[in-house]
C-alpha cells in the first residue's frame, strides 16, 4: 500500500484509457502524456499501459508500506526521498520512506511508476481517472491509501523528451472549416489559457473569423479536435473531453502529446496537414 502525504492538485491515477466506448458517451481518458507514462514503467519493468500518478505542476508526496521500485519522468521536477534529493530516474524506496515530488520546474505533468503498478479496480478495462464523468478512481486527496500490484517484468531504458516551451501542432482541417476563415488559424499564434485542463486546451489569441451563421445539432468529437466556441478562442480536446459537442470543429490535431507539457502562456501555433 501507498498512503497519500501531500495530493498535490489534480493528481491523479493514470494508464492508457479507454478507448472504444464513445458509443456510449464514454471518453478515452488516460495520461495526458502517453510517452512519459511509458518511459515510467519501463524504467520499473512495468508493462507499457500499466497505472501510474498523474501530477499536475506542484507533484505530491507519498508513503511506502514496503520497499519499492519507483520511476519519475515527465515534467522535470526536484525528488526526495526522507528530505534527500535523489535522481529522478529509478528510485528505490525503502519501507515507510516518504517520497515527495516536488513542484515542475518545466512543463507541467510528472508520472510517478511504482513496480508493480497502481492496482485500482479498472472500470470498463482501464484504470484512468476521468474528470469529466467521474469514472475510475477518485483523484488523489491526503491520507487516501492506494495498492500496489505485485506483477512487473526486467526493469527497461527510457529516455526523457525535451519539454518545449513553443508548441506547433500538425492540423487536419475540417469537418467546418467552411465556417470560419480558416488561414486565420495558421496566420496567428495563440497562448495556452490558465483555464485549461485534462478535459481541454484553451487558447487566447486573435479570434477566428466565422463566415456561416447558424447552429449546429451536437455532434460526435475525437481527442484533438478544435472547437470554436462563440468568442473565437480556440479550444483543443484532451482526454477527459466530451465525445458530442455543439459548437463547430475546424480541425483535428493530429498529436496532442505536447500540451500535456504546455504551460499557461505557452505559444501555441498551427500547422496544416494534407
Amino acid at each position: 500500500m501507498i498512503t497519500v502525504v501531500r495530493a498535490g492538485p489534480q493528481t491523479t491515477v493514470q494508464d492508457q484509457g479507454r478507448p472504444g466506448y464513445a458509443h456510449l458517451g464514454v471518453p478515452r481518458s488516460g495520461a495526458l502524456d502517453v510517452p512519459a507514462l511509458r518511459r515510467a514503467n519501463a524504467l520499473v519493468g512495468n508493462p507499457p499501459g500499466a497505472a501510474a500518478l498523474e501530477t499536475t505542476l506542484m507533484g505530491c508526496a507519498l508513503r511506502f508500506e514496503r520497499p519499492a521500485r519507483v520511476a519519475v519522468t515527465g515534467a522535470p521536477a526536484v525528488v526526495r526521498v526522507d528530505r534527500q534529493r535523489v535522481d529522478p530516474g529509478v528510485i528505490e524506496v525503502g519501507a515507510g520512506s516518504v517520497l515527495d515530488v516536488g513542484r515542475a520546474s518545466r512543463g507541467v505533468r510528472s508520472y510517478v511508476a511504482v513496480r508493480g503498478g497502481i492496482d485500482v479496480e479498472p472500470v470498463l478495462g482501464s484504470r484512468s481517472t476521468d474528470t469529466l464523468s467521474g469514472l475510475g478512481p477518485p483523484r488523489l486527496t491526503d491520507g487516501m491509501t492506494l495498492p500496489i500490484g505485485d506483477t512487473a517484468g526486467d526493469r527497461g531504458t527510457a529516455e526523457e523528451v525535451e519539454i518545449a516551451d513553443d508548441v506547433e501542432l500538425g492540423v487536419w482541417l475540417g469537418p467546418r472549416d467552411d465556417w470560419f476563415r480558416a488561414e486565420q488559424l495558421f496566420a496567428n499564434a495563440y497562448r495556452v489559457s490558465p483555464m485549461s485542463n485534462r478535459v481541454g486546451c484553451r487558447l487566447s489569441g486573435a479570434a477566428l473569423t466565422r463566415v456561416r451563421e447558424g447552429e449546429l445539432p451536437p455532434e460526435g468529437v475525437v481527442l484533438g479536435a478544435i472547437q470554436v466556441p462563440a468568442d473565437g478562442q480556440p479550444l483543443i480536446f484532451l482526454a477527459d473531453h466530451p465525445t458530442t459537442g455543439g459548437y463547430p470543429v475546424i480541425g483535428v490535431v493530429a498529436d496532442v502529446t505536447p500540451l500535456a507539457q504546455a504551460r499557461p502562456g505557452s505559444t501555441v501555433r498551427f500547422r496544416e496537414l494534407h
